[in-house]
C-alpha cells in the first residue's frame, strides 16, 4: 500500500510538472491532484526534493539492473536516455531548478552502476586493485554524466543511438586497455615489494 501511494504522488507530481516549474508546485498543488491529505504526504517524504530522490532511485536505477556488461552497456545507457526522454518534463524542470543536483547524483550514481559491473566483469582474473577499478568506472561515469547532462541542456534533440555509437568507438577496447595496464603495474609494485622483503635487492 505505501509502494501505491508513493508511486501516486509521483505521478501526481510529474503531471503537475507538464503543466509549471518547479519552483512553483507546492505540497498542497500534490497532495490535491493526488486526492490524498498533507499529512499522508509528510508519512512517505519530508519535502518535494525528497520525492524526486525517491522517483529517481526507485525508477530510474531499475532500467539498468541486467545491463551491467561489457555486451550490454550501450543498451544499458540508451536505456537511461529512453528514460530521460519518457520522463522529459520531470528530468527538464528539475534540471533548471535549485536541485538539478539531484538529477546529476542520480546520473553519477546509475551511470556508475553500470559502468562498475562492465568492469569488474572485464578485470575478472586479471589482478587489479579496487581502488584502480573503482578510478576507471569513475573516469568514465563524469564523462558519460557529463555528456549526457549537456545533451538535457540543450533540449534532448540530437538522436540518443547517435550519441551511444559515437561513445562505442571511443571506449572500445579501452577498458580492457586500461585493466591490463593497472594490472602490470600491480604486478610490478608486487615484485618489487618481494624483493625488498627477501632482502634480494642489493644495497648501495
Amino acid at each position: 500500500m505505501a509502494q501505491i501511494t508513493k508511486k501516486a504522488l509521483a505521478a501526481s507530481l510529474k503531471k503537475l510538472l507538464r503543466e509549471k516549474p518547479l519552483d512553483k508546485v507546492t505540497i498542497i498543488d500534490i497532495v490535491e491532484d493526488c486526492e490524498v491529505n498533507r499529512q499522508t504526504f509528510y508519512y512517505h517524504f519530508q519535502d518535494i526534493y525528497d520525492l524526486i530522490d525517491w522517483i529517481f532511485l526507485t525508477e530510474a536505477l531499475v532500467t539498468i539492473d541486467d545491463k551491467k556488461t561489457y555486451a550490454t552497456w550501450q543498451q544499458g545507457f540508451l536505456e537511461i536516455f529512453q528514460y530521460v526522454l519518457a520522463n522529459r518534463s520531470f528530468v527538464s524542470n528539475v534540471y533548471h531548478s535549485v536541485s538539478r543536483d539531484q538529477l546529476e547524483r542520480y546520473l553519477y550514481r546509475v551511470t556508475y552502476d553500470l559502468l562498475i559491473g562492465v568492469v569488474e566483469e572485464q578485470a575478472a582474473g586479471m589482478g587489479v586493485r579496487d581502488e584502480d577499478k573503482k578510478f576507471i568506472a569513475d573516469f568514465y561515469k563524469f564523462a558519460f554524466a557529463g555528456l549526457m547532462l549537456d545533451w538535457i541542456r540543450q533540449g534532448m534533440k540530437e538522436d540518443p543511438v547517435k550519441i551511444i555509437n559515437r561513445l562505442g568507438v571511443l571506449v572500445q577496447g579501452d577498458i580492457a586497455r586500461a585493466l591490463d595496464k593497472y594490472s602490470m603495474d600491480y604486478k610490478s609494485a608486487c615484485s618489487k615489494s618481494q624483493l625488498f622483503s627477501t632482502g634480494k635487492v642489493a644495497r648501495t
